[in-house]
């Protein structure tokens, strides 16, 4: 029997708390749910700031605050350049799931022509979560923290990752 089991895929640059609360959403529905981090092979950009296994450690660092870990599969997908192949290289990093939930029009489109049900994810604040914005204010050196979970911001500060995002916008 397939497992009850949902993907939510995103860059999550950084993981803040619209990630966070659309996660625990898909949660209150699925068993599981795979968190699949998409581009995975960028970093050190304006719009890529973290690498994958950053992205991972941060996501990580949360879920086990919350014990969550045994509900959250997240696994690192790269960019391949060809619409026409990414939901076939997605299917191959990714463990089986039955329904896709994505915003994002271009994986609508992909992940509905695979076959797969796909189900909008409610925007929690849209107008204060939003990565690009959190990358400026970061680069400004603004307040962010609270922008994204705690252990997401403890993991930036410790890493040093917001002077790199400051010099990365500042170069």
């Amino acid at each position: 029997m397939d497992p009850d089991r949902a993907l939510y895929i995103g860059r999550f640059q950084p993981f803040h708390n619209g990630h966070y609360q659309a996660l625990r959403w898909i949660l209150s529905q699925f068993e599981q749910v795979v968190l699949a981090i998409g581009s995975a092979q960028y970093s050190h950009t304006k719009e890529n700031p973290l690498t994958v296994g950053e992205r991972i450690e941060c996501i990580w660092s949360q879920l086990r605050l919350d014990g969550l870990l045994d509900r959250v599969i997240v696994v690192a997908v790269p960019d391949v350049g060809l619409h026409s192949q990414w939901v076939s290289v997605v299917k191959q990093y990714c463990p089986n799931f039955k329904v896709v939930f994505s915003n994002d029009n271009l994986t609508r489109l992909l992940f509905k022509e695979a076959g797969y049900e796909i189900r909008n994810i409610p925007f929690f604040d849209r107008e204060i979560y939003e990565a690009t914005k959190i990358r400026e204010a970061i680069s400004k050196g603004q307040e962010w923290e609270k922008l994204v979970p705690m252990k997401v911001a403890e993991y930036i500060k410790s890493k040093r990752i917001d002077e790199r995002i400051r010099s990365i916008f500042n170069s």
